[in-house]
């Protein structure tokens, strides 16, 4: 199979038809084998409904819905679990990003040798604040990953299958999916740009907590990204220094108090800045132990409670 689409989306009714109809087309077009995968994220508007008639009608279409609503990472995770396809291609229900971008995506994929391509939306139909506020985000991103994207939160994206199936979608990290693809060892990533059109139907899902949330989130995948899988590397490092140095400045003032006969030493500033010291130097350390044993046990971030399914086998790993 040449490509699947992996859709997530909660409460676009209204969009479904019209989207997946348009996706069908280009493919039709442009002879590709495909298989679109709508992830309803416990929708409450009748789009369920709406994805099993599509399935029933069209075998290439097929769904699956969450029993409650676990945000976009979730489907993301789930539609790249079953994704069949050479190329995953990711979109948003909104029709705000463009099936006729899917030939060029693919073929940066297959015959550009691209792991993954992320689309620029270079001219944008969003109100001014939430596009100032994008430019920032999209700016730090870049300095703290090194990874040189100007829009890392857009839906249109392109990936082998290999990348899909090495990275673990889970929180809110949907955004950093070109993150961990580099840190999983896929390091040739492009973008294209691509069109943007305002919103057809509907409003927006995301309020402005979520530029609160992608920094927070930054931060977090930055230091999994390193850290994740040997956490004594961060904390023993830096607990081992800390403890050093608190142990180096009690030896000072145990030398002072032995041998130059200097008292008092309890109402030095020093004294307690190496107790300090000593303390978290020792808790840092234990936290990267604990973090090791953590590591090394913990269960699958990806489990959802999925109630049904419409046109894929649900035992499929």
């Amino acid at each position: 199979m040449n490509i699947s689409v992996v859709i997530p989306l909660y409460n676009e009714v209204e969009s479904i038809g019209e989207l997946s109809q348009w996706i069908s087309r280009v493919m039709q077009e442009n002879k590709f084998s495909y298989e679109i995968i709508i992830v309803d994220d416990g929708s409450n508007d009748g789009s369920w409904p709406l994805i099993k008639q599509l399935s029933a009608e069209n075998a290439n279409i097929k769904g699956l819905r969450f029993q409650r609503n676990y945000g976009k990472s979730a489907g993301l995770s789930q539609g790249f679990r079953y994704a069949q396809g050479d190329v995953v291609i990711t979109m948003d229900a909104d029709l705000q990003d463009s099936p006729d971008e899917i030939p060029a995506l693919y073929h940066k994929i297959m015959d550009e040798g691209f792991d993954l391509v992320s689309g620029w939306k270079k001219k944008r139909y969003d109100p001014f604040i939430k596009r100032l506020t994008s430019k920032f985000f999209n700016r730090a991103t870049r300095s703290v990953t090194r990874i040189k994207l100007h829009d890392f939160n857009c839906g249109l994206k392109a990936y082998k299958n290999d990348v899909v199936k090495s990275v673990e979608v889970y929180g809110e990290m949907h955004r950093y999916i070109p993150v961990m693809a580099k840190w999983a060892g896929y390091t040739k990533i492009g973008e294209q740009i691509v069109k943007h059109y305002p919103r057809k139907y509907g409003v927006t899902k995301f309020g402005l907590e979520r530029f609160v949330n992608g920094f927070l989130d930054l931060l977090s995948v930055s230091f999994i990204s390193r850290f994740g899988k040997r956490p004594m590397h961060f904390f023993g490092l830096w607990g081992t220094i800390l403890f050093f140095v608190g142990f180096v400045i009690a030896a000072y003032l145990a030398y002072e108090k032995l041998f130059n006969e200097v008292y008092k030493m309890t109402e030095r500033p020093l004294f307690y800045l190496g107790l300090v010291a000593m303390i978290v130097g020792s808790q840092l350390f234990l936290a990267g132990f604990i973090g090791e044993l953590i590591s090394r046990s913990s269960a699958n971030k990806n489990d959802y409670l999925i109630a049904e399914s419409a046109g894929l086998n649900p035992n499929k790993n």
